[in-house]
């Protein structure tokens, strides 16, 4: 059954660390079959509010999507964003 990593990133702070973070993610997620569903889109809200970017990864099952977060080269990367957006 697919299984989705989401993410709803708040107050990002544009700088290189940041965009090393979106340089490398690709290869971390490569060996776990994820990609990215949705990444940066445009958002259309119909009712309520919404802040903050909205992140949704596929796998094909819990098992890889919960190895490739605790991967070692995911873990390298974490800190990279974790230090400029929560």
């Amino acid at each position: 059954m697919t299984a989705y990593a989401i993410a709803h990133l708040h107050d990002v702070e544009p700088c290189d660390e940041i965009v090393e973070y979106l340089e490398r993610i690709d290869k971390t997620l490569a060996p776990f079959g994820g990609r990215f569903v949705i990444h940066g889109a445009v958002l259309e809200i119909i009712e309520g509010g919404w802040q903050g970017n909205l992140i949704a990864i596929s796998f094909d099952d819990m098992t890889r999507a919960r190895a490739w977060y605790a991967s070692d080269a995911y873990r390298r990367i974490l800190p990279l964003r974790r230090r400029h957006a929560r």
